[in-house]
């Protein structure tokens, strides 16, 4: 049987008095855990919920989500874990399109949604709290502890996660749980994780990184996690004190060394930081190493994918790259159908027990992000001389000027370096001669410096065609909820610029 929860509850009810799950409320042990997930199990069964029927949850972080996303695994329900930032219209798409039998939302949200779920003939609408509130736990408060694990294959889907849609539809990547096991199995191995570890846990629990990659991890090594609501820096150094992992989004941790509290000292006991999510900037790896001692360890993954690749535990954690393809993981770089060489920039396409079954209502679209059993990223990288894997951008992202091709992380690693620069997102803006310009938005700690002396000093570093036409200083650019940069929003913002200008 292939049913991830039966996989996952031998290693975290091990020690049945263990505290597996601590929050600033509760300490759940590995037998409470199991005993929790039984109780909700029982509960969605009574509403008769059948495997492979959805369960869709618009809730807020706690304890009680974790339950719920296991008790579904349990039953061999499919879980639809939707963003809690989503507005009304957004869950209705996504409620019309996976036709969950059970939609639970935030109590507080109760009377915004249920209408949208009657509209999209879900057939039960529940509420969950972070206190241990709300219909559906008061349903599973009465239940019994005990609830099959009901059988599953590798094949059979475990959730559906939806993309984050920036252009066009979102997508529900069907995810099973053969995928979701592979990949706890090969990163538990690689990262180390055992018993004995403690995970500072403050990502979200909407998104792989935080439900599957983070939580899978603990659970399936037994170890403990420290649950916290959301990312605060000073509660995460509290607990950092006390832990030996963290896994973050770039975001977390340069928000950490803006805080005097990060020393050595305070993270001594830790053995291993992680970032994904979104690209981690140099810069914040080599200033982190320098405070802390500690070089961060940068992975990639994906919704479609789960993790892909991950620098090693023992070995060069290389800035800029990341890292090596996962044990059973196959990569490969191509440009229209063509495989290419080492050190040849092109769209990464990975093959292996990790990749999704594809789309949800989407088979057209699911043939399409397939090639020769490959799914295509849409990301572009290269594979250095010895396997290393470096992305470059997004290929939507890929700006054509004049006819030339600029890769985006090129320009952008070039404005980083400057003294005074933060960060910056390099993309592509409407131009009446090239087609596309070349344009960057910046964040500064040194104000003194303008868009035309940074455009100045980098004519010197690029190639003219390379070189931006335009430079934007930002307070902050704008990000998603994992802390990814949008730049279809700068691209929007600015369209129009040289409609105005004849330069």
């Amino acid at each position: 049987m292939t049913n991830l929860y039966a996989a996952l509850k031998p290693a975290f009810s091990r020690e049945l008095n263990k505290i597996i799950i601590a929050t600033d409320k509760q300490q759940i042990s590995g037998k409470a855990l199991d005993e929790h997930v039984g109780r909700y199990a029982n509960a969605l069964l009574s509403l008769g919920v059948q495997p492979g029927e959805r369960v869709a949850a618009q809730i807020e972080k706690s304890f009680e989500n974790i339950v719920l996303y296991l008790a579904c695994l349990r039953i061999g329900a499919v879980y639809l874990p939707l963003n809690s930032a989503y507005r009304a219209a957004e869950v209705a798409y996504f409620l019309g399109d996976a036709t969950p039998r059970v939609f639970i939302a935030a109590p507080e949200r109760q009377c915004e949604l249920h209408p949208v779920a009657m509209t999209a003939h879900v057939s039960v609408v529940l509420t969950l709290g972070t206190n241990g509130d709300g219909v559906l736990a008061e349903m599973a408060s009465s239940q019994a502890t005990d609830a099959p694990i009901v059988a599953r294959t590798a094949d059979d889907l475990a959730v559906i996660c939806y993309t984050s849609g920036t252009t066009g539809r979102s997508k529900g990547a069907m995810i099973t749980h053969g995928n979701l096991l592979s990949n706890a199995q090969s990163l538990v191995s690689l990262w180390g994780f055992s018993a004995n570890d403690v995970l500072v846990h403050a990502l979200p629990l909407y998104h792989i990184h935080g439900l599957f990659v983070a939580l899978h991890c603990a659970l399936l090594s037994g170890a403990k996690t420290v649950l916290q609501e959301k990312f605060d820096p000073r509660a995460v150094l509290k607990a950092l004190r006390n832990a030996t992992v963290m896994m973050g989004v770039p975001t977390f941790y340069t928000r950490l060394l803006a805080d005097t509290e990060l020393t050595k000292d305070a993270v001594k006991n830790v053995r291993l930081f992680v970032s994904g999510s979104a690209p981690l900037l140099t810069d914040t790896f080599i200033d982190f190493e320098t405070r802390t001692g500690h070089r961060i360890l940068e992975r990639y993954g994906m919704t479609e994918t789960g993790m892909i690749a991950s620098n090693p535990l023992q070995g060069e954690r290389r800035a800029g790259t990341v890292g090596l393809p996962l044990p059973g993981v196959s990569v490969r770089i191509a440009s229209d159908g063509a495989t290419l060489n080492m050190n040849e920039v092109g769209v990464v396409e990975v093959k292996g027990a990790n990749v999704c079954k594809g789309y949800w209502n989407m088979p057209e679209k699911t043939k399409a992000e397939f090639r020769d059993g490959y799914f295509i990223t849409g990301d572009l990288g290269m594979i250095e001389d010895d396997g290393y894997l470096r992305l470059v951008g997004r290929a939507k992202d890929l700006i054509i000027s004049g006819g030339l091709n600029v890769y985006p992380k090129e320009i952008e690693d070039a404005i980083d370096a400057l003294p005074g620069v933060i960060e910056s997102a390099v993309f592509a803006i409407p131009h009446p001669d090239f087609g596309e310009a070349v344009a960057a938005a910046v964040t500064l700690r040194d104000r003194a410096m303008t868009p035309d002396s940074i455009i100045n000093t980098l004519r010197v570093q690029l190639a003219a065609f390379k070189t931006p036409k335009r430079v934007y200083v930002l307070d902050e650019l704008p990000r998603n909820a994992m802390s990814k940069v949008q730049k279809a929003v700068l691209r929007e913002r600015y369209k129009n610029e040289f409609a105005q200008s004849s330069n």
